[in-house]
């Protein structure tokens, strides 16, 4: 427990320091309307900006925006994977500005590139400072039942760091579950990811972490460390997909008085997806999963999941509902071959409010 407190909290202390950026970018809208803002971000035909006079940060459907300007870096996604990193203003043809954004390149600013606006998958807040390119989330949710006196509780927080052509992140998920007449259920999983852009822009390699602590499976503690290449199979503004695979070496410690030979240490193969469906700024589906064949112990398989959907309350607030699961079909004898539940709670952005 003290373990899951200190590192939910260590995640909070690094996401607080996030800053808004001075409100100086324009927008105008096809009717019209002009908004001095700070453009947070696109993502799931949505723009996402701060103003002034207004607490809570605004949505705007994309499709209805005439042009955009903004001296301030963004890290900008195209559906075929290509990255560039630069400021944003509308092109020098008046009639090409609802079809087309240049963009002045970070590293040549005299250099400016102009994108169909249709092609965009996506738009983050970058920075030249290092501090100002995280972007996490918190949650937590309770649940008591008088009747068998039952209570759940899960924490979960994620964190995030974006570059031109390589990103990291790390999230956390925690749950208990007691009732009266049984022991006390323990879930603990905290993961750790990085990718990196081959220079075929769908193409990356993928570095895996992942720490899993189990009191169903009687798992005190699985630790896997895996890499491969993987594949962005499909990259628009409503969804995204993407393909993983390659080898991992993993490390079970099993309860010690159930099992005399208490440590398994095994290698196997990877193969991984990451699937996310968006609807403008209501809900958001995230999907991650992998598949581990051993090939020590040929003929086992472990396969886990974490599903996640959100659904947006009031600016930075989500509801969510969240599937997890973990299943082995050789687990050692006298073990569990599954454990799965599902968690609701709340959770609230941080950095940068648009989904990740």
């Amino acid at each position: 427990m003290n373990f899951r407190v200190i590192l939910f909290f260590t995640i909070i202390l690094m996401v607080l320091p996030l800053h808004a950026r001075p409100k100086t970018d324009v927008i105008v809208m096809k009717n019209g309307d002009k908004i001095t803002c700070e453009i947070k971000g696109l993502s799931s035909d949505t723009l996402f900006i701060s103003v002034d006079y207004i607490l809570n940060t605004l949505s705007v459907d994309w499709k209805k925006v005439d042009h955009i300007e903004s001296n301030q870096l963004f890290l900008v996604k195209t559906e075929d994977g290509t990255v560039y990193t630069g400021t944003l203003s509308p092109p020098e043809t008046e009639a090409e500005r609802p079809k087309e954004i240049d963009l002045a390149e970070a590293e040549a600013p005299a250099k400016k590139i102009t994108l169909e606006r249709t092609q965009i998958a996506r738009m983050d807040q970058t920075s030249a400072s290092f501090r100002e390119r995280w972007n996490g989330q918190l949650g937590s949710g309770f649940t008591y039942s008088k009747g068998n006196e039952s209570s759940q509780y899960n924490l979960n927080s994620s964190l995030g760091y974006v570059a031109p052509r390589w990103s990291a992140g790390a999230a956390f998920n925690s749950n208990l579950t007691s009732s009266t007449g049984s022991t006390a259920s323990t879930r603990n999983q905290f993961s750790i990811t990085g990718q990196k852009l081959l220079k075929w822009n769908k193409w990356y390699v993928i570095g895996v972490v992942d720490f899993l602590q189990s009191s169903v499976q009687g798992i005190q503690a699985q630790e896997t460390f895996g890499g491969g290449v993987g594949r962005n199979i499909v990259n628009s503004g409503r969804s995204f997909f993407t393909v993983y695979g390659g080898f991992a070496l993993q490390k079970i410690n099993y309860q010690q008085s159930v099992l005399p030979e208490s440590t398994q240490k095994v290698a196997t193969s990877l193969f991984g997806t990451q699937v996310k469906l968006f609807r403008f700024d209501k809900t958001t589906l995230t999907t991650s999963a992998n598949l581990l064949p051993f090939l020590s112990q040929p003929g086992r398989l472990q396969f886990n999941v974490n599903s996640t959907y959100y659904v947006k309350i009031w600016g930075k607030l989500n509801c969510n509902v969240t599937f997890y699961g973990n299943w082995d079909n050789q687990p050692p004898p006298g073990f569990a071959k599954s454990d799965y539940g599902t968690t609701t709670g709340l959770n609230i952005n941080f950095g940068n409010p648009i989904p990740q």
